[in-house]
């Protein structure tokens, strides 16, 4: 199977700038004389936590050279590879981690430099990592017995200590799961005869509201999906190329992406190739397609986005008949950046960076804006927090706003935006659970975080995606499996299924339902590390999801577990385009909850995404 360049490297949870910091730091510690520190020792060397003592801390340093090993994979502790062992005893009552969590985090003074945090068990194997560029790195373990090894690498040390700490810690209590009957799915796939109907790792999906199609976007095809009456799929290649308009559409990919605006159903397409976006726009779903200048000045180099909505008001807004903002944003070298569009989408100003290194991880989630012209870009890493990228002057300045309730994750959050610009974020919590939080003022604070997948048991989720409709109505899809443990390992047993949470009371509280109860979207690891992996990453780096004129929930994925596998073999590895489409239950416009009875009122959705 065909991957993109980025989505196979530049996409490692450290991204291919911190490998190249690292890589500096290498070269200045090499040429230092000052010794490093060595494997065990750490001061105490060891320490233990229980039920009546739930705390222990250790601290290590100073460290000058670096250790880049882990940037290829497991990292290496031998010879001039140095680590910083701390065994560590936890001991508590049996049935103590129901309501209670190891959390293991380390932290260093200087915000430039970099350590990363692994736990070993017993065996010696690797149980838990936060091995990205967050300050603090932090895991979370379930509350029992047992003996680990809390492993520090210096990545780029910058010849700077490390304090570590270990504490059992009470879980949250979250609201009661809600009431309201869930909604049910039908899935439907491309047919093998489409192009890359068997390569469609992170795609992207659109609606065009006027005509109902949903546009899909993977690897260098985009697709158009239609529905008939009775909900059957007609899947058609609708790719840009020569033929319609824009040779630079299908032809590579780096990062493919798609976003169709709800309120004037233009649809953009764009692949990233180096420093440059090679992007597309459709107003007639894929007939026939326009090229653009494709990015701002500078494009950055990985993880791009594309999103729209309103101008916010009392700064410049459009400067054409198109009524909408257009944003592109892409992480660079030290940053991430976006770029305004005020002419639809053909050309863009300069970039302008939203955070530095010194803030948050250079890996981002979609761009998303809200009724008001609010733009939210989320963040997995900034600070240890799970945060969102701010913009409410068209993109000219931004504020990261951090949930604090949250810790860094592996996944990308995304944001969902109601019609009166309730604020929804869905992320992969530390502990690899499905929490979700809610805004009433722009990010500034957040309420009613919670794990919507305790109820079923679900215990590691990865891809989360966020869509809103109403103001107090919101989805929330992830994959999810109710094994626990470290579900990048190659050993890891787990079933994944895709889920989808919904609220109806403004994220009081939500409502799961497994969306593909009968069918295993992956049977065993998957893998979001980039190099690292090997053929547990098919399914490559997100999910979509996107709703219809009507308020119908869909979400793009790609299947991973086909044929045989689906119905008992052994795992396969696809990456089959596949849509998740509602197809019973209360929408996401309360004007619509009696659609599936035909009795609907024909009103026009106030919008949100």
């Amino acid at each position: 199977m065909a991957l993109s360049v980025s989505s196979c490297f530049l996409s490692h949870p450290r991204s291919w700038w911190r490998v190249l910091i690292g890589l500096i730091a290498l070269a200045a510690g090499s040429a230092s004389t000052l010794p490093g520190s060595i494997a065990g020792a750490a001061t105490p060397a060891s320490g233990s936590v229980s039920d009546t003592s739930p705390t222990a801390t250790w601290s290590a340093g100073p460290f000058v050279v670096p250790n880049v090993s882990g940037a290829a994979g497991t990292p290496s502790c031998t010879g001039s590879q140095f680590c910083d062992d701390y065994a560590l005893q936890v001991t508590v009552p049996s049935g103590y981690d129901a309501g209670h969590s190891v959390r293991i985090t380390v932290k260093w003074p200087d915000a430039a430099a970099d350590f990363d945090l692994y736990v070993l068990g017993a065996n010696g194997q690797e149980v838990a990592a936060s091995a990205s560029s967050n300050d603090p790195e932090t895991v979370v373990l379930p509350a029992v017995t047992a003996s680990y090894t809390v492993r520090v690498v210096p990545y780029a040390p910058l010849g700077d200590s490390f304090t570590g700490t270990a504490s059992l810690v009470g879980n949250p209590v979250g609201p009661p799961p809600g009431t309201a009957t869930p909604p049910t799915y039908s899935a439907s796939s491309a047919p093998d005869s489409i192009k890359d109907a068997h390569n469609a790792g992170e795609p992207s999906i659109g609606v065009d509201r006027a005509t109902g199609a949903a546009m899909f976007q993977a690897y260098t095809s985009t697709l158009k999906v239609t529905y008939g009456s009775a909900g059957a799929a007609t899947w058609t290649d609708k790719s840009a190329q020569a033929a319609n308009g824009c040779p630079q559409g299908s032809v590579t990919s780096l990062d493919p992406i798609l976003f169709t605006d709800p309120k004037t159903n233009r649809t953009f397409e764009s692949q990233l190739a180096g420093k440059t976006a090679l992007t597309c726009y459709t107003d007639n779903d894929g007939e026939t397609w326009t090229p653009t200048s494709g990015s701002g000045i500078n494009s950055g180099v990985d993880h791009q986005t594309i999103g729209g909505g309103p101008f916010a008001p009392g700064v410049v807004g459009a400067l054409t008949s198109y009524p909408d903002a257009v944003y592109y944003c892409s992480q660079d070298i030290a940053d991430a950046s976006c770029a305004s569009s005020h002419d639809g989408g053909l050309t863009y100003g300069p970039a302008v960076p939203m955070y530095s290194l010194l803030d948050c991880g250079g890996l981002h989630g979609h761009v998303k804006v809200a009724p008001d012209g609010t733009v939210y870009v989320p963040n997995k890493g900034c600070g240890g927090n799970q945060a969102v990228a701010v913009s409410q002057d068209n993109g000219l300045t931004w504020t990261v706003r951090k949930n604090p309730a949250s810790t860094a994750g592996d996944s990308d959050p995304s944001v969902g935006i109601g019609a009166a610009g309730t604020a929804y974020m869905g992320y992969q919590n530390g502990d690899g659970t499905a929490h979700i939080a809610v805004s009433h003022d722009k990010g500034a604070t957040w309420l009613y975080d919670q794990n919507v997948g305790q109820s079923l048991g679900i215990k590691n989720v990865v891809f989360p995606v966020v869509t809103a409709g109403d103001d107090n109505r919101a989805s929330f899809a992830f994959l999810g499996t109710t094994t626990g443990g470290n579900y990048q390992d190659p050993s890891f047993t787990g079933v994944w299924h895709l889920y989808v949470a919904t609220t109806y009371d403004g994220g009081q509280s939500w409502v799961t339902a497994d969306a593909t109860p009968n069918d295993p979207v992956q049977k065993g690891s998957i893998c979001t590390g980039g190099t690292t992996c090997g053929q547990d990453r098919n399914l490559l780096d997100f999910n979509d999801i996107t709703t219809d004129a009507q308020g119908r929930v869909l979400v793009a994925y790609a299947d991973g577990c086909t044929g045989a596998c689906a119905t008992g073999g052994p795992q396969n590895f696809d990456a089959l385009a596949t849509i998740s489409r509602q197809a019973t239950g209360n929408t996401l416009y309360g004007a619509y909850d009696a659609l599936v009875s035909g009795k609907h009122a024909k009103l026009k959705p106030k919008g949100g995404q």
